[in-house]
């Protein structure tokens, strides 16, 4: 297929880390023509805005964007871009796949978790924060809905239909926040109905992290709201090795952007020594995304295969003595064989 996408190289080690993951789609013959664009703090120098008008345009226009990682200024004023990429274009599944690869620095090597997590709503609202004149109260509104509810349960029970998957565990906290998070649970268990062939479980979240530590072979897919969501996906990338293994996919009706859901990492910018594995992932999803599941499956191999049998090509952060050219000149030729 002839497909352009929309290329969001980002800051820090983002530049080091699309260059080698690009060569691999490349060598992988997918059709792909990229169209590049700027945010972060790039787009901040060369165009006075951390998300220019030109950027959002453009994946409106492509419907598809890779992007490495971006960097927003700390202090008042910056909006995340990573937020308000997912509310502009409606993204509201965010899908963090956690999976055991060879020669990791992890307890397990058996963990294959989906996290589907409510990406738009729930505690991340900029709406309804406020502090009380004499700084001592802050308040922050949790703001949950059936429709988001419901679209991101029916999201992850299609995914579980379409991967072959059994189990669909729900998180929540309804008994403690009975509104926001019984709202959700009550949500999941009527669209588990609809589902039959695949098993629903409901657990609470202090109980979801305990067992991930001590079980996660127990875990499938999990679905469940924003906040605990971002705490679980980062506790599953925890159990396969850490961000550097960690790919993110943010879908919407009309939109998805795929990313490496780790931090630009400026101490190492520069240096050659950057994982390109989470955005390789993430681009191994987005094949998935576009129809080319082989060539997903492909890519998700050869970086299996490179991990396990060419460790001198490795990053360091894995164990080896590679570099991110490296890394990914030795998936490169994987994919091409």
């Amino acid at each position: 297929m002839n497909k352009t996408i929309a290329v969001i190289p980002g800051d820090g080690i983002g530049p080091e880390i699309m260059t080698a993951t690009l060569r691999v789609l490349d060598a992988l013959d997918c059709g792909l023509t990229y169209d590049y664009v700027d945010a972060g703090m790039v787009a901040l120098e060369k165009h006075g805005d951390l998300l220019p008008k030109a950027t959002l345009d453009k994946i409106a226009k492509h419907k598809v964007a890779l992007k490495g990682p971006l960097t927003t200024p700390i202090g008042g004023g910056f909006t995340s871009i990573n937020v308000t990429l997912r509310r502009h274009f409606d993204l509201y599944a965010n899908v963090r796949p956690a999976v055991s690869f060879p020669g990791t620095k992890s307890r397990f090597d058996n963990i294959d978790i989906i996290t589907v997590r409510e990406n738009t709503e729930g505690a991340y609202l900029a709406e309804g924060q406020t502090i009380s004149e004499d700084g001592q109260t802050a308040t922050s509104l949790v703001r949950n809905t059936r429709k988001g509810g419901s679209r991101i349960v029916r999201y992850a029970f299609e995914l579980a239909v379409k991967k072959g998957r059994k189990k669909v565990t729900a998180v929540h906290k309804a008994n403690i926040i009975k509104t926001a998070s019984g709202l959700f649970l009550n949500v999941a268990r009527e669209i588990a109905k609809e589902y039959p062939q695949i098993e629903f479980n409901e657990m609470i979240v202090d109980n979801t992290c305990m067992q991930l530590v001590m079980r996660p072979e127990q875990f499938d897919v999990i679905v469940t709201t924003n906040l605990f969501g971002d705490i679980i996906s980062d506790l599953c990338a925890g159990l396969v090795g850490g961000l550097g293994l960690a790919p993110g996919d943010n879908i919407g009706e009309n939109a998805a952007i795929f990313e490496a859901v780790h931090g630009s990492a400026p101490d190492i910018a520069g240096k050659g020594i950057a994982n390109p594995c989470a955005l390789l992932l993430a681009a191994a999803d987005m094949l998935d995304y576009l129809g080319m599941v082989a060539k997903g499956d492909k890519l998700r191999a050869a970086i299996r295969d490179t991990l396990t049998n060419d460790r001198a090509s490795v990053t360091p952060d894995l164990g080896g003595q590679g570099t991110t050219e490296s890394f990914g000149a030795a998936i490169a030729k994987r994919v091409a064989a």
